[in-house]
């Protein structure tokens, strides 16, 4: 019982030691990345006077992702209108198991006509849907 108990104790000092050194070099607290975008559902029935706005899926690779915000970028000559999906990654154990996601982004106010929205992936790879302005 008494070689267990120390075995247990011995064990657990390895383990430990790296998590309490005085000298460690202390980890990155979050980390923020790209997500894709599985679908994105474009409601219908947007005016010029309206804020547009956009539905957001997808899935997190693991249980460290969170949402963080959505960066949009329009180019107004085009029509063009690009959003990148942007999450937190923290650092430690997580749960490893694919976790959805669904996220609203403000557009904004856009002029009538078409608009093609692009959902950027972080490779450069994008989602494009069309949203019309009445």
């Amino acid at each position: 019982m008494k070689k267990l108990f120390v075995s247990a104790l011995v064990g657990f000092a390895v383990f430990a030691i790296p998590f309490v050194a005085p000298n460690a070099a202390p980890m990155p607290k979050e980390v923020e990345v790209t997500v894709g975008i599985n679908d994105a559902f474009i409601p219908s029935g947007f005016d010029a006077e309206s804020e547009a706005y956009v539905v957001v899926n997808g899935l997190f690779p693991n249980g460290c992702y969170r949402w963080k915000r959505a960066e949009v970028k329009h180019d107004w000559a085009t029509k063009i209108h690009e959003v990148r999906s942007v999450a937190s990654v923290s650092q430690g154990m997580c749960i490893m198991v694919l976790v959805p996601f669904t996220q609203e982004v403000t557009l904004g106010k856009m002029g009538t006509g078409e608009h093609k929205v692009r959902f950027m992936n972080g490779d450069g790879t994008f989602m494009e849907k069309t949203l019309t302005i009445e």
